[in-house]
Parts: structure tokens; C-alpha cells; sequence
């Protein structure tokens, strides 16, 4: 590639910036729970959470750490569904930090046997960004696979063989 293509694409990127987000999940065996993991941007999620709530917080300098931990836990659970062999599983909200630009959100679910089949509802970002994607890794023993929706399709599904 010549140098002029790649300084138009260099520009091309920059002036149609990409919105994602990605969801981690990864079972724990001995523990017998489900690790998840989200990671967005900064700005967006605080401008999500403020559309949704009509509250303003800062992540990254919360004047009230716990209200910031309550905001984000409650626009996450409303916004990611995990099932499991059938069954809606309960997020266990446990906190989150701070990476450069993004924020690393992190949630348990307990309790559980080697999961079979993993169905997936992710809207994060949805309510902000029309050209949102999000994707999902998802790691069970050997087992590792990953998939993406794009807004507005929020439904994901993986078989664990």
C-alpha cells in the first residue's frame, strides 16, 4: 500500500469513528460461576447513563464512588440478559476501572454448573449510539468462541461443545 492510500485511510478512520463494546465471559470451573466482563468508552457510557437516568456521573473522577458504582450497575443489568441451560441468570455487580479512554465493568454470576448453552441480550449503548456494535467473547474450558451484534439486533447464542 503506498504511503497516500495509507495517510487517506489514516484520515478516513478518524473522521468515522467505530462504537463498540465488548463483553467477556469466562467459567470459572472450580468456582463454579461465570465471570463477565464489559468494556466501553468512557464518554459514551457516561452520556448513555445520562440519557437513561437523566443523571450526570463521572467514572473516571466520581464525586460519590458508591452512586457511580449504583448508576452503572443499573444501566448494565437493564441493558445485558445472560441465560444460561435455559435459565436468566442474576448479575452480581462487583465494580469497576479505569483503562485509558474505557472502562472495565465487572460482574459474577454464581453459582452454576458447566453451562451447555449460553443465550445472550446485549443493548449496551443501544439507547445512545444508532451504530453501536457489541461483541462477545465467551470462554468455557476449551471452549472459545466469539460473536457481534449491531445495533438494533441485541440476540446471541452459543452451544458449548
Amino acid at each position: 500500500m503506498t504511503l497516500i492510500k495509507i495517510v487517506i485511510l489514516y484520515f478516513w478512520m478518524l473522521m468515522h469513528p467505530y462504537y463498540l463494546s465488548v463483553t467477556e465471559l469466562k467459567y470459572k470451573a472450580k468456582e463454579k460461576t461465570m465471570a463477565v466482563s464489559c468494556k466501553m468508552f468512557t464518554n459514551d457510557l457516561e452520556d448513555a447513563i445520562k440519557r437513561s437516568s437523566g443523571k450526570t456521573t463521572d467514572l473516571l473522577n466520581p464525586k460519590d464512588k458508591k452512586e457511580a458504582d449504583k448508576q452503572l450497575a443499573e444501566y448494565i443489568s437493564k441493558r445485558l440478559k445472560i441465560s444460561i441451560d435455559g435459565k436468566l441468570c442474576s448479575l452480581k455487580y462487583l465494580g469497576y476501572e479505569k483503562e485509558e479512554d474505557c472502562i472495565w465493568t465487572y460482574l459474577e454470576i454464581e453459582k452454576i454448573a458447566k453451562p451447555k448453552n449460553l443465550k445472550i441480550e446485549t443493548s449496551l449503548l443501544y439507547d445512545y449510539l444508532k451504530e453501536q456494535i457489541n461483541i462477545v467473547h465467551v470462554e468455557i474450558d476449551a471452549f472459545k468462541e466469539s460473536s457481534k451484534v449491531s445495533n438494533p439486533d441485541s440476540k446471541m447464542e452459543f452451544k458449548i461443545h
